[in-house]
C-alpha cells in the first residue's frame, strides 16, 4: 500500500510548493492586488460622493454652470468660471516661474554645488514644503502681499503698463500675489525630483560627452536634461497639480473676488479651491452646497486631465528614447 500523501493532505504551502509557488509571494500578490483595490475603490467612492452631493447644482444649471460668471447666493444663481480663471490663471502663472527656478536649483545641487554645500541647501529648500499652506498664507497677506503692491507691480506697471496683464492699481490681493505664493510652494516639489532625476543620470555619460570635447554646459543640455526629460515633464505636471489643488493659502491671498473685473494680473480674483473651503462651511441652502461641490466636481477633473497629461508625456518622451 502506498503511503505516499496526496497535494491535498499536504500542508498549504508545500501543496504551493509543488505547484512551483511559495506561500510569501501569494501573500505579497494577495496584499499588493487587495492595496490597488482598495485605492481605486476608495477614489471612485469619492468621486461618486462628490457628484451625488453636487447633483442638484448639476440638474439646477447644466453644463452652462462651466461658462456662467455669476455668483449670487441671494438669487441662487451660480457659476465657476471666475473661479477656474483664477484657478488656471495663479496655477499657470506659477508653472512658468516654478519650473525654470526648480530646474536651476536641481542642476545647482546635482552638478555645481560641493557636496558640504549642497547638503544644507538641499534641506533649507525641502523644508520649504514642510511650511503649512495657512503659515505661508498668512506671510503672504502680511508681508509679501504690501511688497508686491509697495514694489513690484508698479515697476511691473510702469515697464509693461501698455499691456493689459500689467494695467490697474497695484494690490496686496491678487491674482499676481496668489501665483508668486504658489510659485514657493511648489518649487521644493519640482526641485526635489529634479534633483532625484539629476543624481540618476549615469555619470559615464556626462564623462563620456565632455570627453567628446563639449563643454560642461553642452553636456547637461544634450545629455543630462535630454536623458531626464520624461521625468522633468512628470514633475512640472505634479507641479501643475498641486498649483490646482491649493486652497487655503490662496484664500488667503487672492482677494475673494466673484467676478472677472479686469484682464489685469493685479485685481483680485478667487480660484475652486479657495471658494470651496471659504464658504462650504456657511453653505446654508442645498444649492448652495451643490453648487460648491460641483466646483469640487469640477477641480477633480481638472486634476485627472492633468495627470493624464503626465502620463501621455512622459510616455511619448520613453518611445522616443527607445526609438534613438
Amino acid at each position: 500500500m502506498n503511503s505516499t500523501p496526496s497535494a491535498e493532505t499536504l500542508a498549504p504551502e508545500h501543496a504551493l510548493e509543488r505547484q512551483g509557488l511559495r506561500l510569501g509571494d501569494v501573500l505579497f500578490k494577495g496584499v499588493a492586488l487587495a492595496a490597488s483595490a482598495l485605492a481605486v475603490a476608495v477614489l471612485a467612492l469619492i468621486a461618486w460622493k462628490v457628484i451625488d452631493l453636487a447633483w442638484p447644482s448639476i440638474t439646477d444649471f447644466g453644463l452652462s454652470f462651466i461658462w456662467t460668471e455669476a455668483w449670487d447666493p441671494v438669487r441662487n444663481v451660480y457659476g465657476a468660471l471666475t473661479f477656474i480663471y483664477g484657478t488656471a490663471v495663479t496655477s499657470f502663472i506659477a508653472l512658468l516661474l516654478a519650473t525654470p527656478i526648480s530646474i536651476a536649483i536641481a542642476l545647482f545641487l546635482t552638478e555645481i554645488a560641493p557636496r558640504r554645500v549642497a547638503a544644507p541647501i538641499a534641506t533649507m529648500v525641502e523644508l520649504l514644503a514642510a511650511i503649512p499652506s495657512v503659515v505661508l498664507g498668512l506671510w503672504g497677506i502680511l508681508v509679501f502681499g504690501p511688497w508686491v503692491r509697495d514694489n513690484l507691480e508698479p515697476a511691473l506697471g510702469s515697464a509693461f503698463g501698455f499691456i493689459p496683464l500689467f494695467s490697474g492699481s497695484p494690490s496686496q490681493a491678487g491674482l499676481l500675489p496668489a501665483a508668486l505664493v504658489l510659485t514657493i510652494m511648489i518649487i521644493p516639489i519640482t526641485s526635489a525630483i529634479c534633483r532625484e532625476l539629476f543624481s540618476r543620470v549615469p555619470k559615464d555619460l556626462m564623462d563620456g560627452a565632455m570627453a567628446l570635447g563639449t563643454t560642461r554646459w553642452e553636456a547637461i543640455r544634450s545629455v543630462l536634461l535630454a536623458y531626464a526629460a520624461p521625468g522633468i515633464a512628470a514633475a512640472v505636471l505634479l507641479g501643475l497639480g498641486r498649483a490646482f489643488g491649493e486652497a487655503i493659502a490662496i484664500s488667503q491671498v487672492i482677494g475673494g473676488s466673484d467676478r472677472i473685473d479686469t484682464a489685469s494680473l493685479f485685481a483680485p480674483g478667487d480660484a475652486l479651491g479657495a471658494r470651496i473651503a471659504a464658504q462650504f462651511q456657511g453653505a446654508d441652502s442645498v444649492l448652495l452646497q451643490g453648487s460648491l461641490l460641483y466646483l469640487a466636481a469640477i477641480l477633480m477633473v481638472i486634476s485627472l486631465l492633468t495627470n493624464v497629461a503626465a502620463q501621455v508625456i512622459v510616455r511619448r518622451f520613453e518611445k522616443q528614447r527607445r526609438a534613438v
